[in-house]
Formats: C-alpha cells, sequence, structure tokens
C-alpha cells in the first residue's frame, strides 16, 4: 500500500526517508538467492563462495626451509666460536634426506626442501663463510631460525573459508595450496535493466530537438558487468503503463532483479511508479539524499525492483549508494573487500543544507604532507554527468550536516573501492 505524501517538489516535505533507514529497510527486504554452480577455481574469482571449505592437508605439509641456507644440529649451535661444520650432502625441493646427521655436520638446503629428521634450523647462506667443504658460523644464531613448521599456515580439519567470502585472487591460490580444483560459488544474479521516457532515444537513432541520448542504460551495463552477474537489456519501454506493466511482469518471470531509469516522481508523465504499484509492492519511493530523492523499492511476486531517478547522475548515486549493497546481499555476500569511507580535509567551501543526505562529486588526492584533500568537480547539478566523469570519490555529506568551510574534514568514499 502507498501511503499519501506531500508533493515531491517541496525538498522539506514531511516523510522523507533517511538514507540510513532507506538502506536498512532495502537490505532487510531483499532475499539471497538460492541456487549454486560448480566452477573451477581460475573460473571462481569475484564470485561469492557457496560453501565453507575445510582443508583435508596441512600447509605446509612438512617442515621445510624458508631460505637458500644450511641446515644443522642445534646442539652445534652452542659450541665456541668459530663454528665449524662439514657439508656432507645436498637437498632440494621436492626431495628428502633420509640419514640422521651427526654433530658437527651439516646440509646445503634450497627453499622449500623438506628438513631432514632432527633438525629444526637453517641459517642464511650470507650468514655463514665457506672454507672447502666446511662453514664457519658464530654462535649467535639459535633453534628454529628461516623454518617453516608442518601446519603453520594451515592445519588439516581447519575451515579456511567460509561462505559467504566474495574470493579474490589470494583465495584462489589459498585453494590451490589445499589440493582443490573446483567449488560451488552461488549462480549468478539475473538482472534487468530499462530505461523509460519519451525523451530518451537509443544510440543510433536520430534525435529529436528536445530529446536526448540515453546514458543510463550503458552506465548501469558498465556497472554491472561483473562475472557474477547475468544482465537482461529491456532498451527503452514506451512510456505509457499498460507497456510497462507488461514489461515488468514479462522480466519478472526471469530476473531476480529489474532496475529501471525514470518515470518515480509526481509528474504527469511518470508511469514506472503507477506500473509498478499496480503490478507489485512499492516500499517507499522518496529519500532525503541529493540528488536521487525520488527512487521506488518494491517487488513484482518473488523479483525485487528499483525504479531509479532519471536523471544520470541520480542513476550512478543511488545505484552505488543502495543497488549495489542490495546486490550483494541478494548474492549472498557477507564478506568482501572493504570500500572505504574516510575523512579528507575540504579545499573549498561547500554549500549544505541541513536536514537530508548529499552525495557530491569530488578530486581526491593527497598533499606534500600526504594529508587526504578533497575538493568538488565543479557544478553538482543531477543532469551533470561529466561530474561523475571528473571525479574520483563521493563526497558524503550527512543528513545534520550545514556549509563546509574550507579546511574542514568531510566524508569521502574513493571510487577504487566501489567501481
Amino acid at each position: 500500500m502507498i501511503k499519501k505524501q506531500a508533493s515531491c517538489s517541496d525538498i522539506y516535505e514531511q516523510g522523507l526517508l533517511p538514507v540510513d533507514q532507506a538502506l536498512a529497510s532495502i537490505l532487510q527486504s531483499v532475499p539471497v538467492i538460492e541456487g549454486f554452480e560448480q566452477l573451477a577455481i581460475e573460473k571462481a574469482c569475484r564470485r561469492c563462495l557457496a560453501q565453507n571449505i575445510k582443508a583435508e592437508l596441512n600447509v605446509p605439509a612438512y617442515n621445510n626451509s624458508a631460505v637458500d641456507g644450511y641446515a644443522v644440529l642445534d646442539e652445534d649451535l652452542s659450541q665456541p666460536e668459530p663454528i665449524k661444520l662439514k657439508i656432507i650432502g645436498k637437498v632440494f625441493a621436492g626431495s628428502a634426506y633420509q640419514s640422521r646427521l651427526k654433530t658437527g655436520q651439516c646440509l646445503r638446503i634450497m627453499t622449500g626442501a623438506a628438513l631432514p629428521l632432527g633438525m629444526k634450523t637453517v641459517l642464511m647462506q650470507e650468514h655463514v663463510a665457506i672454507e672447502g667443504d666446511y662453514i664457519l658460523l658464530g654462535n649467535r644464531h639459535h633453534s628454529g631460525e628461516n623454518v617453516r613448521l608442518k601446519g603453520e599456515d594451515i592445519k588439516k580439519g581447519e575451515i579456511v573459508l567460509r561462505a559467504g567470502k566474495l574470493l579474490t585472487p589470494p583465495d584462489i591460490g589459498l585453494l590451490a595450496s589445499l589440493g582443490i580444483a573446483e567449488i560451488k560459488v552461488k549462480r549468478k544474479l539475473r538482472i534487468a535493466i530499462a530505461s523509460s521516457g519519451e525523451e530518451v532515444f537509443a544510440l543510433g537513432e536520430k534525435r529529436s530537438s528536445s530529446g536526448l541520448y540515453d546514458s543510463n542504460r550503458y552506465s548501469l551495463l558498465a556497472a554491472l558487468d561483473r562475472v557474477d552477474i547475468s544482465v537482461m537489456d529491456l532498451g527503452i519501454l514506451e512510456d505509457n503503463p499498460a507497456h510497462l506493466l507488461s514489461a515488468f511482469k514479462q522480466a519478472a518471470t526471469t530476473a531476480d532483479l529489474i532496475i529501471s531509469t525514470g518515470g518515480v516522481s509526481v509528474g504527469d508523465a511518470d508511469y514506472t511508479r503507477a506500473a509498478l504499484q499496480r503490478t507489485g509492492q512499492v516500499d517507499f519511493w522518496k529519500i532525503a539524499i541529493k540528488p536521487g530523492r525520488p527512487l521506488a523499492f518494491g517487488k513484482i511476486n518473488d523479483t525485487v525492483f528499483f525504479g531509479l531517478p532519471g536523471n544520470p547522475v541520480a542513476v550512478m548515486v543511488t545505484f552505488y549508494q543502495f543497488v549495489l549493497p542490495a546486490i550483494e546481499r541478494m548474492l549472498g555476500v557477507t564478506h568482501k573487500l572493504t570500500a572505504p569511507i574516510f575523512n579528507a580535509r575540504a579545499l573549498e567551501p561547500i554549500r549544505k543544507r541541513v536536514g537530508r543526505s548529499e552525495v557530491q562529486r569530488g578530486i581526491l588526492s593527497q598533499d606534500s604532507q600526504g594529508h587526504w584533500t578533497v575538493k568538488t568537480t565543479g557544478k553538482q547539478g543531477s543532469g551533470i554527468l561529466q561530474s561523475m566523469s571528473l571525479a574520483n570519490a563521493f563526497i558524503l555529506l550527512e543528513h545534520q550536516q550545514g556549509n563546509i568551510e574550507t579546511g574542514d574534514k568531510v566524508k569521502v568514499q574513493p571510487f577504487a573501492g566501489l567501481f
């Protein structure tokens, strides 16, 4: 049910949902998708792990040398200087030395080679002197130097990766070190995207003098170009309720998520919200944020629906602040590399009204002392897509924050953690 709200033309209307409440509501509402794929690990990077991984062996599997050097007996380390030990053999990675050494003997050993029985210490080759078949050393060394112990990295039976991990290149190497060739990952999230508006033209079409080319779908296509997402491009939908209703209902038969841009305000020709009301559930559609205040969120049957604003910058802001967290929730991601938010010093005054969050586009850099600084990209209108192209970070201005003066600290969110 849609509650009657004040006019969307009033920035300070009652009923605008604060950003944190809107995001919390979204994340509580979206489901985690069912289903998984069995993938070779070399194809699994940046996919969401769908199983716990338990180690079936120790890593390392045996005590081994961490350096190229000489394996020695601990009892020889306490002899008076200079300590002189005879080199009686060599051991390489992948081979083993079966005999026990006697006091006064040592072995030339290579990185990764298994330590012979009874040996616990390896001296770096740079820390000894060579004299024919002998090495000379001082008595400053101690037991356990330069040795990697069995199970030091991973112990057999240990859970090393848990379901919900967004897999990284080191994770793939870790799986390989355990001899695991295939794993279960969450299936791809199926997302349908569409633009609407009679003023919007596809690339290659002849544009009218009052029309504009559709940039929103292309921004979203680029943002959704991920190995864990399958995109269905619905194109530019005819801007009438019946057509939108039909397209959304059809997309909902296969898609887990539908993202539409345009048509969610209260204008006479904004039909997306109206179509969603007729076919599904709208949870809210106005948020106290600039840009991006008109945003529809709801469901068509079991399919999640986002109706984003039509202005290009508002589309990008609302995608990264609301849709992307929902996507990761639906994929079952519970652990991923952090997209940092931190403070930077403003290099210029920034106008900001209390009572709404603002997401401005900024250029983040470091000064000569290594401190983070930020300035805006200039005009911040929601239709100025170049403000996104010039930026490398969002400037996150909080709900109750007012004007920013030069030198004040502001929160920034680098694009490098999002894109």
